[in-house]
């Protein structure tokens, strides 16, 4: 199995590109640009549809032949919440920057113009705060289930210092609707201030000799990505950093339904 644990490839450019063949499984697709002002990115792939965040920055961006203009308001994750672009499969897209740029590329398998290219403004993106106590998070729904897409599911979170996140610990990896769906995932993740440090478990339940197939710890710094293939694979973060993430899930239904940890579940209780 491929490290779970992906560490930035160059500071500028083309900084990761995780694809459905060097991480080993079937859905989905990440890479990370940072461009300078005035530098051009483009894609568009036939049988893949692509959500482009703007992590950071100001671009120009097309896509599937509509011109959406100037778009982004936030320089950094952690200033609000982001602009993307959403093209379906076999659509051509464009970004231009005008600022300094940090933009993420989400694929995952699509029907060839299957629904028009859609900006995905700030103001579209629902917001709301999950947990309490130590394990509060702060959620922007990019590209939620309720919104048309044939694969993707796209959403950022930013955990406060101290706090837990993806927890209590839970999976989707089992195609068993209602209960359960089947979806791989990464993270992609950065700290304020950038010099901090996060941890990520993923771990699969324990088979009948009472092995766990997957049982990896990870330390996450700032511009890391964890690849979630199975299991649960909760996150905390430490004091005086905040940590941030940006998911791309896919599988064979595109739905969330996931199983608690059920040694964990009390934690929900009360």
């Amino acid at each position: 199995m491929p490290k779970l644990l992906v560490k930035p490839g160059a500071e500028a450019g083309k900084v990761m590109e995780i694809t459905p063949r060097n991480a080993g499984w079937t859905y989905v697709g990440f890479a990370l640009h940072k461009l300078k002002p005035g530098e051009t990115l483009s894609g568009g792939e036939d049988s893949r549809e692509v959500c482009l965040v703007l992590v950071s920055g100001r671009a120009r961006i097309a896509a599937g032949g509509e011109d959406f203009g100037a778009v982004g308001r936030r320089m950094s994750p952690f200033e609000g919440k982001p602009a993307s672009v959403y093209a379906p499969a076999g659509a051509p897209w464009q970004v231009v920057a005008e600022t300094a740029v940090e933009l993420a590329v989400c694929t995952a398998p699509g029907t060839p113009g299957a629904r028009p290219a859609r900006l995905i403004g700030e103001d579209e993106v629902g917001q709301e705060v999950r947990g309490r106590g130590a394990n509060v998070r702060h959620v922007a729904n990019i590209l939620p289930e309720t919104a048309e897409a044939d694969s993707l599911l796209v959403v950022e979170v930013v955990t406060p210092a101290g706090n837990t996140s993806s927890y209590p610990p839970h999976r989707h990896d089992q195609d068993d609707l209602p209960r359960e769906s089947a979806l791989e995932e990464t993270y992609y993740h950065r700290l304020n201030p950038p010099q901090g440090f996060a941890f990520q478990r993923v771990y699969t339940d324990r088979d009948e000799r009472g092995v766990r197939e997957i049982d990896e710890a990870m330390a996450v710094e700032d511009g890391d990505v964890t690849l979630v293939p199975k299991g649960y694979h909760p996150c905390a973060t430490v004091h005086g950093y905040d940590l941030y993430y940006l998911n791309v899930m896919a599988g064979p239904r595109r739905t969330w339904r996931f199983h608690n940890a059920p040694e964990h579940e009390w934690l929900l209780k009360g």
